[in-house]
């Protein structure tokens, strides 16, 4: 329990030296809102990408995979009256190929816990023809109102319409890139040829653009349907599987769960795009290291301060002591300084940094889907600035503090 008398000369001191108290609070101020924006910037960074990433990301997806054991792998062959008959070069047999089942599969798991949507996909590599000019890409066969609830690609288009997809078994939607390159608009009709030599013609209802190259510049949707009559397949084919989920975090959990009712290949985001977890983990890292660098930094702004303080009040700490104060009091008295150093700058610079923050979330910035510099504001961040700033402080005040309380009094009275 701190004394009054130990508080009021703690405030004196503060007082006495105003300019010194203004400097080492204002290293606090900036130390904690640098930390808030630094944190907040770097986390408006991060859910940016995975919003971008996951426009056209699902959170697991399902596919027919050949076997991690190779267990189909052509090695030799046993024949009647024959001993072993030896095979080089070694193949891999893939009976099947693509989701045979997948309605049902579907129905399977979508009650599972945490499943916010499914849906269906036929993904297939095609060439894309325009007279004499051939782009090659990627034809989708999608359901649009699942496809849409999944990923709201719907948001992506600039011409046409998206719903339309689900009406015309013969309409097609096209990345606006793929457009140019063909030189085609709305309403034009493209020829779309598969692998296996099959040609159809679809007309174009709409053009998307998602920022996202791989999509705009080699990629088209159609109906499912479509897409399954283009392949020669049964009603319930489709070539993937893509599952949402409430939190996206926890895939792995759910993947598990999901494995159990399927022998195909069952794989979470973080599996198939381990790379952008990775990025938004060393950012955070970066931006935490930062902060916490320019914290400490403030930290011996303010043990500089407090130990000048003590070495200039030294012959006050020995009349305090030849008085009776104990060395618990003189920890006290220096102690309560920097704690109110750090309570009134942490603060301000909550409020400095969020202030900062919006400013910079005004910022214009027209790039992708964004109009302005990304910026997070969570409680979080805050909370840990205004911990940080006070263990800093704490800590840069307790070491003169216990320096001050071991200060022999007749020493320096004798000089």
């Amino acid at each position: 329990m701190i004394r009054p008398t130990n508080f009021k000369i703690a405030l004196s001191h503060l007082t006495s030296r105003v300019k010194q108290t203004m400097v080492a609070t204002l290293s606090v101020v900036f130390g904690i809102s640098m930390y808030i924006f630094m944190n907040g910037f770097m986390t408006g960074v991060n859910d940016i990408q995975t919003e971008l990433a996951f426009s056209t990301l699902a959170h697991i997806r399902i596919y027919n995979d050949l076997p991690e054991d190779r267990s189909n792998l052509l090695r030799n062959i046993s024949l009647p009256n024959a001993t072993l008959v030896n095979v080089r070069s070694a193949k891999v047999i893939q009976y099947t190929d693509g989701i045979r089942n997948a309605d049902r599969l579907i129905d399977a798991i979508k009650p599972l816990p945490g499943i916010t949507g499914v849906t269906s996909q036929i993904n297939s590599n095609v060439i894309f023809r325009n007279g004499s000019t051939k782009v090659n890409g990627q034809l989708s066969g999608v359901d649009a109102k699942a496809e849409d609830e999944l990923f709201g690609i719907s948001e992506s288009i600039v011409k046409g319409s998206w719903e339309m997809l689900d009406r015309r078994s013969d309409g097609i939607i096209i990345g606006e890139g793929l457009a140019k390159k063909l030189g085609l608009g709305m309403s034009d009709i493209l020829l779309v040829s598969t692998t296996d030599g099959t040609d159809r013609n679809f007309k174009i209802i709409g053009i998307l653009k998602t920022t996202i190259a791989s999509v705009d510049n080699s990629k088209a949707f159609v109906k499912i349907s479509s897409a399954r009559q283009l392949q020669g397949e049964n009603r319930s084919f489709a070539t993937d599987i893509q599952v949402n989920i409430e939190d996206f975090n926890q895939a792995d959990e759910l993947v598990k769960q999901i494995s159990q009712k399927t022998d195909l290949k069952v794989e979470s985001w973080y599996d198939a795009n381990g790379q952008l977890k990775a990025g938004n983990d060393l950012r955070q890292y970066l931006a935490i290291a930062v902060s916490l660098t320019i914290l400490l930094v403030a930290g011996f702004g303010i043990y500089n301060i407090m130990n000048m303080t003590v070495n200039e009040k030294i012959k006050e700490i020995a009349i305090l002591k030849a008085m009776g104060f104990e060395g618990l009091d003189i920890v006290q008295i220096f102690l309560v300084q920097s704690i109110i150093i750090g309570f009134i700058g942490g603060q301000i610079g909550i409020l400095f940094g969020w202030i900062v923050s919006s400013v910079i979330n005004q910022i214009p910035f027209e790039v992708a889907t964004l109009e302005t510099l990304p910026m997070s504001y969570e409680t979080t961040d805050y909370l840990s600035a205004f911990g940080f700033g006070l263990l800093t402080t704490f800590v840069a005040g307790y070491l003169p503090a216990k320096k001050a309380s071991k200060v022999d009094p007749v020493e320096i009275i004798r000089g």
